[in-house]
């Protein structure tokens, strides 16, 4: 019996006991260039039947071996068979969810690598990447779409370098070479990419959301109005299901995410903290559950009803984008709103009008279930023009005090923001 794999072959031997057994043989190669035969038995293939999970563990623990063998160290590989790799160890989904990378977190790595590594670097050894010409290719990539081509953000290229630079720490950890030329060997020596912003995040008024909620639908409402009142990202969104709210104690018990219709941990531990709702939010929920048909303990509370979802409808959440696309945006846009209006922009303004109305930064964190106060501050949190403004003449007016000059407004100036 004989079986070819990828980076080897496996086939079986009978040695003097009668007993067939496994082995796999493969070439290795060494810091010379050469390659050289190599040989390892496994075990009876009675206690390992082919492709049982158990062999397929067995090899993998061999290759693992084989890959930290001083024979393999330095030995050549591309960036493409580096991707592959690195997805097939560190990005495969993991049988426990509790374990290892959330499945956005994956997503997004794969997405990175392929859009944007792979068409430049792929065919090049991982030996003859420069920190310097990562550095100028990044500075230079552009994005194209239906209206033209336009430099890709800071905080995109900022991103795929750091991609870059987890899959040559995945390559130091196999051995695969001695150095990561886009963190370099000391700070400041590797790919320099700044992630500033470009421009600042829209946030929206009172007076905007109060429009943007008496145009859209029932289900568009209560979407818009959970958000704006609890900062949900759109994965938590999407994932609630009705066990999870809370009406006697008025809270929402967030346990899953939903990304691109994978169903997932959240993003942090701390993002399962339970988030506290309003009576109002509480009763447009309720409105809600009245006219949706999928009101059972175990059905999403926004659900997909749409005669195309076939055999899923109703067993699926709703693709919150494409409520953002086709419903949302659609009516900011008749209302005037000519600001960039996405799920993120809901959160980021209940994080402002929080620290705007004065609230303890600690309690803000808590609202938002973030990791750190620093992201909330740092990220999120923006000051509006009424309270600077108002802060800053508070400042003015103790300088002013006493120098004996009139305190009044000159004629012909407002006071309001």
């Amino acid at each position: 019996m004989q079986a070819r794999y990828q980076n080897g072959c496996l086939t079986t031997i009978i040695r003097k006991d009668g007993i067939e057994r496994w082995q796999f043989r493969w070439r290795s190669r060494y810091p010379d260039g050469s390659l050289r035969p190599c040989k390892k038995t496994i075990g009876p293939v009675s206690e390992y039947p082919l492709k049982s999970k158990k062999l397929q563990d067995a090899l993998l623990g061999l290759r693992m071996k084989i890959n930290m063998e001083p024979s393999t160290k330095l030995s050549p590989i591309t960036i493409a068979a580096l991707i592959e790799h690195y997805e097939r160890i560190e990005l495969a989904e993991p049988e426990d969810e509790e374990s290892g990378r959330a499945h956005s977190t994956r997503s997004r790595l794969k997405w990175l690598l392929h859009r944007w590594v792979v068409p430049r670097w792929g065919k090049l050894n991982i030996n003859d990447i420069k920190a310097v010409a990562v550095e100028h290719w990044l500075r230079n990539l552009v994005k194209k779409d239906t209206q033209g081509a336009e430099r890709l953000a800071r905080g995109s290229r900022a991103k795929i370098r750091n991609a870059m630079s987890a899959l040559y720490n995945h390559a130091i950890r196999w051995e695969f070479t001695d150095k990561n030329p886009i963190a370099g060997p000391v700070k400041g020596s590797g790919v320099r990419v700044s992630s500033k912003r470009m421009s600042i995040p829209d946030i929206l008024t009172i007076g905007e959301m109060q429009k943007l909620i008496s145009a859209v639908r029932l289900r568009e409402r209560v979407l818009i109005f959970l958000d704006m009142a609890t900062g949900l990202r759109r994965g938590e969104l999407a994932g609630l299901k009705w066990a999870d709210i809370d009406f006697l104690n008025l809270q929402i018990n967030v346990s899953r995410s939903v990304v691109e219709q994978h169903v997932g941990r959240c993003k942090t531990e701390v993002s399962q903290k339970p988030v506290p709702i309003d009576e109002y939010i509480a009763a447009d929920l309720l409105e809600w559950y009245r006219h949706t048909p999928y009101h059972a303990p175990t059905d999403w509370v926004f659900a997909t009803d749409s005669n195309r979802a076939g055999r899923k409808r109703g067993k699926q959440p709703l693709w919150l984008c494409k409520i953002m696309g086709y419903h949302i945006q659609p009516a900011a846009k008749k209302l005037s709103i000519e600001k960039r209006i996405g799920w993120h922009t809901f959160r980021r303004t209940y994080s402002t009008l929080l620290k705007d109305n004065g609230e303890d930064v600690k309690v803000v964190q808590e609202l938002l279930r973030h990791s750190s106060i620093k992201m909330t501050l740092d990220v999120y949190a923006q000051a509006l023009t009424p309270t600077k403004r108002a802060a800053q003449r508070k400042v003015v007016h103790m300088i002013r005090e006493n120098l004996g000059v009139p305190q009044s407004v000159p004629r012909g100036m407002g006071t309001s923001a």
